[in-house]
């Protein structure tokens, strides 16, 4: 039999006054953790234009550390389960680091993403152990407040992130490799705080059994379909034999490793919590908002300065209402949840918002007011704040103090995947519109098609004027289609949230223990 960790009656909710101070340094590390990946947001465009990338490229150094960092996230969060958190975190902390250093020193875009997929092994901690360790310290009722806290941190991050990319990327004196090198202060100051405020009690297992064959399987499925979605229409044809090996193989690895999860003692991704009806809804929801909100903001940098022409600074500033809008949807509604211990109206609400504000963006082109940008992005904010970590909460409430970590690496693998694919799929349809669109251009203009090649460059500032101005419309007019499939995957989180129970949050830390017969039928 499987040693039981301490009692549930040994975990009692902390003050207020000392979450606060353990609070200090874990949002710190999701600071970070978050800043990493919007700093380069805006400057991405400087960074592969010198480095001499193409736009499949571009895709990829995002992807590379949303796929390390989906990857890895169950995995992160079975071990939290299993081993000291504070220690993981502190490790996941130190990968970071050196990952960062690394990134600012890659010469070649192949570099960039290998580093930034080693980078995301530590994103993917960072989030998920931020979201464990709270579960561990306050009771799901006063957790809608700190998940508040936690919404305003990655909104300030995402806020500040675009900015600050932009600033350093403008300022000749510091150049792009400080969007990466900006990081390692902030990483020595969150582990110097962890080590002084964070106190957990170590659970201690004896039978410690961790699922490697379904991780790898998890993370080699993934992996094999979002290869195939970033090159199929492009280097091969969507009925050809490379698709029928690409998705064949991604879909028959994914099946194997179900198989896998269901026969180990331990596994990665809990099926008995997963298939029961408000996770499996929450699941679904939050894979359709880490789809639409990772693949469709991952784009708006890009079209600020390719399509509109503005630089990284002012790119950065443009993206404000978006996360404006998840900074006060995010804390305010967490606010009331914890008031009223209810989830459903919020998620609702906020998914309603979030569709129609991709609705809106899907309009746009090349010439569109900027005010009215400004307003849909501010939806896709507001949408995103109340519903995002909500779904969390709703898992969370569901699974015993002891499955926690394993139930919050599910729902937010499940989330970071939505986002890989999400980044996946919408580069992928962005980059083939963008072709079509630079073709046109060309030929309506009269310039020989061989000038197309030279088109392809994201190193704007290096084509003829006449051809650059066809670029800037071919991404400016190929943007609104991406965030049309947005608005689409968004209505599908809408649908399954709609389907969930209302549930009140419970008032206790841990679920009460329950007999072996009403566990059973909790989980059929």
């Amino acid at each position: 039999m499987s040693a039981q960790p301490a009692a549930p009656s040994a975990a009692e909710p902390m003050t207020h006054r000392q979450v606060l101070e353990a609070l200090s340094g874990l949002l710190l590390a999701l600071f970070v953790a978050m800043l990493s990946g919007t700093i380069v947001s805006v400057a991405l465009p400087q960074i592969i234009g010198a480095l001499d990338g193409s736009q499949s490229q571009y895709t990829w150094v995002v992807t590379a550390s949303l796929l390390a960092s989906t990857a890895s996230t169950p995995i992160w969060g079975k071990l939290a389960d299993l081993f000291n958190k504070k220690l993981l975190l502190q490790i996941s902390i130190v990968i970071f680091m050196v990952s960062s250093l690394a990134c600012g020193f890659a010469q070649n875009t192949s570099q960039l993403i290998a580093f930034r997929a080693v980078q995301g092994l530590a994103m993917g901690a960072l989030q998920i152990l931020a979201t464990v360790i709270i579960a561990a310290m306050i009771t799901p009722k006063e957790r809608g407040r700190y998940n508040g806290y936690l919404g305003a941190v990655m909104a300030v991050a995402t806020v500040g992130g675009p900015l600050l990319g932009g600033l350093i990327a403008d300022a000749s004196w510091l150049g792009w490799r400080w969007c990466f090198f900006i990081a390692v202060p902030f990483t020595i100051a969150a582990f110097a705080l962890l080590a002084k405020t964070l106190h957990l009690p170590t659970v201690r297992r004896t039978d410690v059994s961790i699922d490697y064959w379904g991780a790898t399987l998890i993370a080699a499925g993934v992996s094999v379909l979002l290869i195939w979605v970033t090159f199929v229409g492009n280097s091969f044809d969507w009925l050809s034999w490379q698709t029928a090996a690409m998705a064949g193989g991604g879909v028959l690895l994914l099946a194997v490793a179900t198989w896998v999860e269901a026969k180990v003692r331990e596994p990665v991704v809990p099926l008995h919590v997963i298939s029961r009806r408000t996770p499996a809804l929450a699941i679904l929801a939050s894979l359709a908002v880490g789809m639409a909100m990772f693949g469709g903001s991952v784009f708006l940098g890009q079209y600020f300065q390719i399509g509109r022409g503005y630089g990284p600074t002012a790119a950065g500033l443009l993206t404000i209402p978006m996360m404006a809008g998840v900074l006060f949807s995010s804390t305010i509604s967490g606010r009331m949840i914890s008031r009223s211990g209810r989830t459903k109206p919020y998620i609702l609400a906020g998914l309603v918002v979030l569709l129609a504000g991709f609705v809106g963006l899907a309009t746009i082109d090349h010439e569109t007011n900027l005010v009215l940008v400004s307003v849909y992005m501010l939806a896709v904010g507001i949408g995103v704040g109340m519903s995002m970590q909500n779904l969390v909460l709703v898992i969370q409430n569901t699974v015993p103090l002891r499955e926690v970590g394993a139930a919050s690496g599910a729902i937010t693998f499940f989330r970071s995947l939505g986002g890989t694919v999400g980044v996946s799929v919408l580069g992928a349809v962005l980059a083939n519109r963008v072709a079509t669109n630079i073709a046109e251009g060309l030929a309506a203009a009269g310039i020989p098609a061989g000038g197309s090649a030279a088109a392809g460059s994201l190193n704007i500032a290096a084509l003829p004027e006449p051809v650059k101005e066809i670029v800037r419309a071919a991404y400016g007019d190929a943007t609104g289609h991406i965030f049309l499939i947005s608005a689409a995957i968004a209505a599908v989180g809408l649908v399954a949230a709609a389907f969930l129970k209302p549930a009140k949050l419970r008032d206790s830390l841990d679920l009460p223990e329950q007999a072996p017969q009403q566990e059973a039928a909790a989980r059929a």
